[in-house]
């Protein structure tokens, strides 16, 4: 049985955008939140040696076909203000979880 506290760190994913405008824009995945039931992805986007000019982060909705799960899922533009607060609070949410695991980490 492998060690748990001695994991491989994870492979960075990214994903390529085409905006509406024809731009391609790369994009490191930051986290997939579930919100009342529907799947979100978080990304930020990266120039071209991996850094964050802005420090901004994009919601779209994750939606996978249940028909072919080798498909590449969809990424949905969120056009509602109130499902894209929901999702608002989720991150928040995970980056309160994720800095309050790093304080843990460090006290140890």
């Amino acid at each position: 049985m492998a060690d748990p506290m001695n994991l491989e760190p994870e492979e960075e994913m990214s994903v390529e955008l085409e905006l509406d405008d024809g731009t391609v824009v790369n994009c490191a995945v930051v986290t997939v939140l579930e919100v009342e039931g529907k799947d979100y992805i978080v990304l930020l986007p990266v120039n071209e040696e991996g850094c964050s000019e802005e420090g901004e982060v994009w919601f779209y909705q994750l939606v996978e076909d249940e028909d072919d799960p080798n498909k590449e899922p969809e990424l949905v533009y969120i056009e509602s203000d109130e499902e894209y607060e929901k999702i608002a609070e989720a991150f928040d949410s995970y980056l309160d979880d994720m800095e309050y695991d790093e304080i843990i980490s460090d006290e140890t």
